[in-house]
């Protein structure tokens, strides 16, 4: 079971802190607890319930008819919603839900739909990855159940891995090898830009999470792709993280190697010449474009 702060009901809510305490007395809506030190904390139910109403106020309904809904009523009134809604932060919400009831579903509902409206490259770049954001001070703190991060990451990679294995690329194009440092587990950035890359009709060879960079070179050196790309999220951390910059830039100097991750985004250093750094995934377009017509 998660534990919430009211500050973090407000950050995922977008509904402020006094709001929640007004309609906890006003409404009887919640009935935290409280710590030994006489702080109050809200459980999981009570963040699937301020996320419900966000949504349902959103879409105009007054909070003195919601109340009168059970928690089934609004769950059902946000399923229905959610299938033909536009507002990205709702869409947001609602897998925030999925996540927290496991309810893979709800989670389906919401990608087909964005799917649908959007196209699947936005449904990340605009839902998956700011939803992602939007809960990630909650896994820092230990909010969430790590089991919960793991039911809805799977769901992720398992729907990026379904529809990159529908793109069929020429067997002469250029290639590149994906792969995560030692140590690295986030893998879903990693299988985006997989995805990226084939539907941009490039090759792949996908080496996956935590590969040394010895296994790397061994084998880059067999199979000669165009290009290496990384990501590094959280290995290797900013004491080790110049040494694998280094190693890149000497192993593979005649290679171009795309980088992108928290552990080098925000690096006060030039990066060698044949590393290319990618801030977003929005970018990754243009700078192939620089890279293949330079």
């Amino acid at each position: 079971m998660g534990i919430y702060s009211i500050k973090d009901l407000e950050h995922l809510s977008g509904i402020k802190a006094h709001t929640i305490r007004i309609w906890e007395q006003r409404h009887d809506l919640f009935t935290p607890q409280r710590t030994d030190t006489n702080i109050r904390f809200y459980n999981d139910e009570d963040l699937k319930l301020i996320l419900n109403i966000s949504f349902l106020k959103n879409h105009g309904i007054k909070i003195s008819k919601i109340v009168q809904m059970s928690p089934e009523q609004m769950s059902h009134e946000v399923a229905n919603l959610s299938e033909t809604e536009t507002l990205n932060e709702d869409q947001i919400s609602a897998l925030t839900v999925a996540m927290l009831d496991s309810n893979e579903e709800l989670f389906n509902s919401v990608i087909s739909a964005n799917h649908k409206r959007i196209g699947f490259e936005n449904t990340i770049t605009d839902i998956i990855y700011p939803f992602f954001r939007k809960i990630g001070i909650l896994w820092i703190s230990s909010s969430i159940n790590p089991a919960q991060e793991h039911f809805i990451s799977h769901l992720v990679r398992q729907k990026i891995m379904i529809e990159t294995a529908n793109i069929e690329v020429e067997k002469d194009a250029e290639s590149f090898m994906l792969f995560l440092p030692e140590g690295e587990l986030h893998e879903i950035g990693l299988l985006f830009a997989n995805y990226l890359l084939r539907a941009k009709g490039y090759n792949t060879i996908y080496l996956g999470q935590s590969v040394p960079l010895k296994d790397v070179e061994e084998i880059f050196h067999n199979i000669s792709p165009d290009y290496l790309f990384t990501v590094a999220t959280s290995k290797p951390n900013q004491d080790n993280v110049m040494d694998f910059i280094s190693d890149l830039e000497k192993k593979f100097k005649k290679t171009t190697v795309f980088i992108t991750g928290n552990q080098v985004i925000n690096l006060d250093f030039e990066l060698p010449q044949n590393l290319q750094l990618i801030r977003n995934f929005n970018e990754l377009d243009s700078i192939l474009s620089q890279v293949k017509f330079s």
